[in-house]
């Protein structure tokens, strides 16, 4: 007897958001599948699906699946379907998972976007451009990656401006400019301020959203929905009205505009909502989404047009079953609207009115996520809702007022947060670790590195990044990837709840002195250098935003100014001749081969063995290193009992330590033995010990190198806000890890508080003179 046949199952990737409506949505969404006889599986990442118990009680089974990427989702579900596991459709809710959905469909051959679509959709700029050469009206965008381009394409530009991320959902990090000077406030509000940034022309009209589903592989409109939204600088959504109340040719007009978009952008599946704006000079597009629209118009469309069912539209669809929706539809008969709540920001003390609107028999839904005692923040991206009201009435003007009035009826009473911290200030955190290949193999004398673990540590408030630290994990280095951001999570969220900085501000307050403490206790507990460096990033990125200043200022260092490099030459790389100063990496058997190749360079030599000469190797290479006197010596021998006549062989040359080299003992231990040391933050566990250090090194007269490992961008700026305490600095790690192009030297944009980003702006050259 043949076992019964698997029931056809749907896999949803990225379950729903932790906000209500996400789980709203996703929930909708599986309770449709459910009612076809579909099995559902759900996929997201483990602290989303343990946050969001609605959607795992919803489906038939869940597992752990990280959607931000794609190719592993895809990867995980070949794999299902290879052990006879294999869904009859893919589908996603969420803005974020649509990559991962589109790439698995893919790779399953099932129904889907093709993902080369879906990613030029979701990458702003690449979006605009496909419109805009499709002949869509567009405004001028530029793709930043720091100030000083912003600025460039101000002055290029007629104004106004907006500045966004160039992948992002709610409106998080859109802000308006007019100006050169509203330029740092509003790169101080992006979600990632290391990821590259949007400006773009502000287009002065209406705004409104276009909702439907593809059926076919054609769009469909089922409706056109009015925007409010709050005024600038920021671009919150606050009420939804559907239908909007627009002339009939003119809804012809837009619903033909943007099914023509779709074609042109290659999309053919699921459900869309596109932006737009009606200008005095006609429709200009907006951005394009392969997902229903957020503020609740997943439920207000079923009530303008009884019977349908979103999501299980496009199951009906991708299973081959009859849609009974006719590709054009007549104009909804009634109408619905949602509005959100914008109380003012302060501590609720009082709530008036909400029983009334939640028993409102117009009431499609409402919610309310605060109550006394809760802290209201400013609202300035979708994150910060607390909540809405969604009513059914008649008419579009009938609905847009009556959940105006339900809202403004609902009175609250605020006061002031105290200026003294009291726990309500705690962020929320978020590790995230991502394996990522070198851009060229690095090799010195005991391994060869390919790849490295990306670490990445979020403080967030209100769904805005408020703070972060990133770095890279060797396992070569013992620096274990998985392990560090375990032990790097449990001590933020130990810091976020007990070394709360709300009360720095207060006259005489030492800023960082909290935070000093918590990382002293947490090294004497035995937490990791590279975790503890991890959470030191981000919480002084986010005391130094807060203050209004970079790091250095935070701490009273010198300013980096223009950070020189040295030029690292992996074993076994040919050795260039270009005037910087050229730190060589020896410790294997070509090392007196390597040396004679550089009798009469004319640059100044740091050579590097990283411990792997013996007392025979030294003695062999003292008189080639005598001839060279090479300016540093870093690291020669195993054996400290060396050192003494190393430094006597070579009276002209500085000696430091690295290998080893992690606290203020080991420090000292450098100074008194080779008289120099070469600090690096992932070995000291961030710039507060390592600057303790420093000055100990500079009392007495040492040499000081500044290091590091290979390291993002990030993490190499951060080290350098140190740069002006030291005689050397070898702060080129990223160029392994990123795509950034080598350079000799690079400064430090410091017109946004935190962390400042590296500057690659060229060098006088009076001063490349002076280098060489």
């Amino acid at each position: 007897m043949s076992a019964a046949p698997h029931p056809r199952e749907l896999l949803l990737i990225g379950g729903g958001g932790e906000m209500t409506l996400s789980v709203d949505v996703a929930v909708q969404a599986l309770e449709q599948a459910r009612a076809r006889g579909l099995r559902t599986h759900v996929t997201n990442r483990a602290d989303t699906l343990a946050a969001t118990p609605a959607v795992t009680a919803a489906a038939d089974t869940a597992t752990a699946v990280d959607f931000a990427r794609p190719g592993d989702t895809a990867d995980w579900a070949a794999g299902r379907a290879a052990d006879g596991e294999r869904p009859a459709l893919v589908f996603g809710v969420r803005e974020m998972a649509q990559e991962a959905v589109a790439a698995t469909a893919h790779a399953l051959e099932l129904p889907g976007n093709p993902p080369a679509a879906v990613r030029r959709i979701r990458t702003k700029d690449a979006c605009r451009a496909a419109l805009a050469a499709a002949g869509f009206r567009q405004p001028a965008v530029r793709v930043c990656r720091d100030a000083s381009e912003a600025r460039a394409f101000l002055a290029a530009t007629a104004g106004p401006w907006v500045v966004k991320p160039r992948d992002g959902a709610d409106s998080a990090g859109v802000r308006k400019v007019t100006g050169p000077d509203d330029l740092p406030a509003a790169l101080a509000q992006l979600p990632d301020r290391e990821a590259p940034f949007l400006v773009e022309e502000f287009v002065d009209g209406r705004e409104f959203s276009v909702e439907g589903v593809f059926v076919g592989g054609s769009p469909r409109v089922l409706a056109v929905t009015a925007k409010e939204k709050l005024p600038p600088p920021y671009f919150v959504e606050i009420g939804h009205v559907l239908p909007a109340d627009l002339p009939e040719e003119t809804r012809r007009s837009v619903e033909e505009t943007v099914t023509a978009a779709l074609t042109a952008l290659e999309l053919r599946f699921g459900l869309f909502h596109v932006e737009l704006w009606l200008t005095a000079e006609g429709i200009v597009l907006g951005e394009v989404h392969v997902r229903i629209g957020g503020g609740w118009i997943h439920r207000m469309l079923p009530h303008v047009r009884p019977g349908l069912e979103l999501y299980g539209t496009v199951y009906d669809d991708a299973l081959g079953l009859p849609v009974d929706l006719p590709a054009t539809l007549p104009a909804p008969e009634r109408a619905a609207a949602a509005r959100y709540f914008a109380p003012p920001e302060g501590r609720v003390t009082a709530v008036t009115g909400w029983d009334a609107v939640r028993t409102h028999p117009a009431v499609l839904h409402a919610e309310l996520r605060v109550g006394p005692g809760d802290v209201v923040p400013g609202f300035r991206s979708g994150g910060d809702r607390v909540g809405a009201v969604v009513v059914g009435a008649a008419t579009p003007t009938e609905a847009r007022e009556l959940a105006r009035e339900l809202v403004a009826s609902v009175r609250f009473t605020v006061e002031p947060v105290d200026a003294v911290g009291t726990g309500d200030d705690v962020p929320e955190v978020c590790v995230d670790l991502e394996p990522r290949p070198l851009t060229s193999s690095f090799r010195i004398s005991h391994m060869t590195i390919e790849t490295v673990d990306h670490l990445r540590l979020r403080l967030l408030q209100g769904g805005r990044t408020v703070g972060e630290g990133e770095i890279t994990a060797d396992s070569g280095y013992g620096q274990d990837g998985p392990a560090i951001a375990a032990e790097a999570e449990a001590l933020a969220r130990t810091l976020a709840a007990a070394c709360d900085d709300a009360h720095q501000g207060a006259d005489g307050a030492d800023p960082v002195a909290p935070l000093r403490a918590a990382l002293e206790k947490a090294a004497a507990d035995g937490v990791g250098a590279p975790a503890r460096m991890l959470v030191e990033m981000a919480f002084l990125d986010r005391a130094a935003r807060r203050a209004g200043v970079p790091v250095w200022r935070l701490l009273g260092l010198p300013e980096p100014g223009r950070v020189r490099l040295l030029h690292t030459v992996p074993i076994g790389e040919d050795i260039p001749l270009d005037g910087r100063p050229l730190k060589i990496k020896l410790g294997g058997a070509d090392d007196e081969q390597i040396l004679r190749s550089l009798l009469g360079v004319p640059a100044p030599l740091i050579l590097d063995a990283n411990r792997g000469w013996d007392r025979q190797d030294w003695e062999r290479l003292r008189p080639l290193l005598a001839e060279l006197a090479p300016a540093v010596l870093e690291d020669p021998v195993r054996d400290p009992a060396l050192l003494p006549a190393i430094r006597a062989a070579l009276p002209g040359t500085s000696v430091v330590l690295d290998e080893g080299i992690a606290t203020a003992g080991d420090a000292a231990f450098a100074v008194g033995t080779a008289g120099g040391l070469n600090v690096k933050l992932m070995r000291f566990g961030g710039i507060l010990p390592a600057l303790d250090a420093l000055s100990d090194a500079t009392e007495k007269g040492a040499a000081r190198m500044l290091g590091c490992f290979l390291e993002p961008p990030r993490a190499i700026a951060y080290a350098a806000q140190l740069a002006g305490l030291c005689d050397w600095s070898d702060l080129d790690g990223h160029f392994w890890v990123s795509d950034d192009r080598p350079v000799p030297s690079y400064g430090l944009d410091s017109s946004a508080p935190g962390i400042p980003r590296i500057a690659y702006t060229p060098e006088p050259a009076r001063e490349e003179a002076a280098a060489i």
